[in-house]
């Protein structure tokens, strides 16, 4: 943001990204903020386009609604320059279809509101390659240093192998941590919380597998608690989601971890087809094998008219696993 953009801030103001990057950000930068009382996608095409919308931070399941209205097409958002997306993994073709549509720039944010709130991003003039395939590189902070008038420390990221605690090899999986002046002192009167999330050298454990370059680009992989073990193999949701989402009848996709007798876990795919597609359970499985290993491909496929959905946008999970379960039974 800058001064005189016109800022649309289409999240809840409960959630850190809607407050912290949409209204604190706005006022920090002198920027006009639009704020909708709540998100419907029709209201934030039709915003963008009265008020002159110049830019606007969302999460990904919200800018799919947005380009699946019918709507979206008919608008005027010629004066859209920049978007921003995180909170979830943003998919790398949303990513090449927002740009490619809009002409516009595309920044992927990661982060945390443990660490208020982002820890990477990529910058507007990266390449194409790394603004859809990666998070970007540690925030400098140097924004924020201004503002405040401090000489406050870069944001510090290492990528740390769970198994060891040291730091892993470039390109190489491990647990995203970050430090630094942004990471929260604690959980409020919850010092054991406290301690399983940052650790004695103050490094806050995120939570979130990925890898990092030799240039300092990170890469999501997954989350920890999601990652799939299907007979000893490891297998990251994120990766399996990548390829689902390029498939042109797919709207939206949740791969998660179920029970499995022989194998321990097994891969389930839970599909919301995008508007007026049509695709079935072997059409998707031939697509995938196009492009991972047999092990990776899911076995269980659940076509859903929605998926379960957190206030801020986020798909949840643990319902659809849950309610896999139950259905089983």
């Amino acid at each position: 943001m800058a001064p005189g953009d016109v800022w649309l801030n289409p999240l809840p103001l409960f959630h850190v990204a809607g407050c912290v990057v949409g209204v604190l950000g706005a006022l920090a930068s002198k920027a006009a903020l639009v704020q909708p009382l709540v998100f419907e996608p029709g209201l934030a095409l039709e915003l963008c386009e009265s008020e002159g919308v110049t830019a606007f931070g969302t999460v990904p399941t919200t800018l799919i609604a947005m380009m699946e209205h019918p709507d979206f097409a008919g608008r005027d958002l010629s004066s859209l320059r920049a978007v921003g997306a995180g909170g979830a993994s943003v998919p790398s073709a949303l990513v090449r279809r927002i740009e490619a549509a809009l002409g516009l720039q595309f920044s992927v944010l990661f982060g945390q509101t443990e660490a208020s709130c982002t820890i990477t991003k990529t910058r507007l003039d990266d390449s194409a390659d790394d603004k859809a395939e990666t998070i970007g590189l540690p925030l400098p902070q140097t924004e924020v240093c201004i503002i405040i008038g401090l000489p406050l420390p870069q944001t510090e990221v290492c990528i740390m192998d769970p198994a060891t605690g040291g730091v892993a090899a470039p390109g190489e999986v491990g647990e995203l941590c970050t430090r630094g002046y942004a990471v929260m002192h604690g959980y409020y009167e919850m010092p054991e919380a406290t301690a399983a999330a940052i650790d004695a050298e103050r490094w806050l454990h995120t939570g979130d597998l990925a890898t990092m370059d030799s240039r300092g680009y990170c890469r999501i992989v997954g989350r920890i608690k999601d990652m799939i073990i299907r007979g000893g193999e490891n297998i990251y949701p994120a990766e399996i989601e990548e390829v689902l989402f390029a498939h042109p009848a797919v709207g939206d996709v949740a791969v998660v971890g179920v029970p499995d007798a022989k194998w321990g876990e097994q891969v389930a795919a839970f599909v919301r087809l995008a508007p007026g597609q049509q695709a079935d359970e072997r059409e998707l499985h031939r697509y995938v094998r196009e492009h991972l290993a047999p092990h990776k491909t899911p076995r269980e496929w659940i076509f859903l008219a929605e998926l379960p959905m957190t206030a801020s946008g986020k798909v949840q999970k643990f319902v659809l696993r849950e309610q896999f379960v139950e259905s089983r039974r």
